[in-house]
């Protein structure tokens, strides 16, 4: 073979390299390691990307509402929290206002009371301070509780807030002595345990001793002044659950006959 030979052998074979691509052709397109590399990528960021939107998307939604119901949660925990406080705090004021109102009504009268009121009016007219020089005490002259049963207050005369809460009985009290006895008397009586108002309290003076004819050279008594008061002494007393009963139904028949 000549040198001429191998030049043209040289050509051909160039030429036959040149037409024919080491890497796989489809459609025309040559997958070089660029190309291939690019499709790689490609493919890597649809599946992350589909990854993401079916796997990751739903898990970090359900996260957040999980969060969402975990504050609403707590949320509703502070809330029976401040509940069970208030609560507790209702159930202590509560037990107050009982044990309040309990001595509140231990103040007021009672059928029990009302039996011995007698005894202690007349003990507490006894124990009057006798009068100096003569030594005479204070007596009790009347003492008539009322012939009716005990009345509930309707008409106003303690206050609109009491009408229809209490009940009262009315004793008609007369007592004789002098002035000063009269004060520790009437003293004595604001002391009793029940709650006693007095009403129409009225004083007037004891006449001189009359002088018997048969010895005008008596002398009228010495000392002070005796004076005669009159009041009448109003218990009250608390409903009886029968009484509040009896006026809860007297309010309500008024009530639908007036609409």
């Amino acid at each position: 073979m000549t040198f001429s030979d191998d030049l043209s052998f040289a050509e051909h074979g160039g030429a036959f390299d040149e037409g024919t691509s080491p890497y796989p052709v489809v459609f025309g397109i040559s997958f070089t390691p660029q190309i291939i590399g690019i499709i790689v990528g490609s493919l890597g960021l649809l599946g992350a990307g589909y990854m993401f939107l079916n796997l990751v998307m739903p898990t970090l939604e359900s996260y957040q509402q999980q969060q969402v119901k975990n504050s609403e949660l707590l949320v509703e925990i502070d809330q029976k929290k401040i509940k069970v406080q208030q609560a507790d705090k209702i159930k202590e004021e509560l037990a107050q206002a009982k044990q309040q109102k309990i001595q509140v009504l231990s103040l007021f009268a009672n059928e029990k009371a009302l039996s011995t009121l007698l005894l202690d009016t007349n003990r507490l007219v006894q124990s009057g301070a006798k009068t100096p020089g003569n030594g005479v005490g204070a007596q009790l002259k009347k003492f008539v509780p009322s012939a009716n049963k005990p009345e509930i207050v309707t008409d106003g005369t303690l206050g609109l807030q009491v009408d229809n809460k209490l009940k009262r009985s009315n004793i008609n009290v007369e007592i004789v002595g002098t002035f000063e006895q009269t004060q520790s008397i009437m003293r004595n009586i604001e002391r009793l345990q029940p709650l006693m108002i007095v009403k129409d309290f009225q004083t007037k003076l004891e006449p001189p001793e009359a002088i018997s004819p048969e010895d005008k050279n008596k002398r009228m008594r010495n000392g002070p002044v005796e004076i005669t008061t009159s009041f009448q002494l109003q218990a009250l007393m608390p409903l009886s659950p029968e009484d509040a009963a009896a006026i809860a139904a007297d309010t309500a028949a008024k009530a639908k006959g007036q609409k």
